[in-house]
């Protein structure tokens, strides 16, 4: 079971530094409804109903800011620090079942977990979009985000080791594209 809840924690966190609202909203929900998740003190706050209202208010602000362009870029300086807090918030909430992890060492690991993934996209991914489609390309890839943001944190919460397994096959896949492409330019 600890295992799981680490895989958990992991998925929950990987997908705020997609969009921050979406895991926690659903987190959230989930706790508030459901046994699939027990929030311990203090992150059992989450599941309270202002602050699902909040979370709910937050998902659709972003939702439309990232898909307006110029507000877009705004949006994700603004979402270079909460991204990362709403992933630490996530694994610490997610893995404090474990009482072998320390809740800082926890808040941490997510922190650095969704920042990375914030990076990876705002750093690399969403400015090879807009170089390449003149920004025409962003607002499906926001959704294609919002998205991904959803089923993670879905999965995270239901399977998280079929989710383990699916990121796995999908950093081989990246990397076999990316040395594919250092060996033969002309392949895309």
């Amino acid at each position: 079971m600890e295992l799981l809840n680490i895989l958990s924690a992991f998925g929950l966190s990987a997908s705020a530094g997609l969009n921050a609202y979406i895991p926690l909203l659903i987190v959230a929900l989930v706790a508030r409804f459901t046994n699939l998740i027990e929030l311990s003190s203090p992150w059992d706050a989450l599941a309270s109903w202002w602050v699902i209202g909040v979370l709910a208010f937050l998902s659709i602000v972003e939702f439309f800011a990232d898909k307006i362009p110029a507000v877009n870029h705004i949006n994700d300086l603004i979402q270079t620090f909460i991204r990362p807090a709403a992933g630490a918030i996530l694994f610490a909430a997610s893995a404090q079942v474990i009482t072998d992890i320390n809740p800082i060492l926890s808040m941490v690991i997510g922190l650095l977990i969704s920042g990375g993934v914030h990076t990876a996209k705002s750093a690399a991914v969403r400015p090879a979009v807009t170089a390449t489609t003149g920004g025409i390309g962003n607002v499906p890839v926001s959704i294609l985000e919002d998205f991904l943001s959803t089923m993670i944190s879905f999965l995270s919460i239901v399977v998280p080791v079929f989710l383990a397994i699916f990121m796995i096959l999908f950093a081989v896949w990246v990397f076999w594209r990316i040395g594919r492409r250092h060996r033969d330019p002309d392949r895309a």
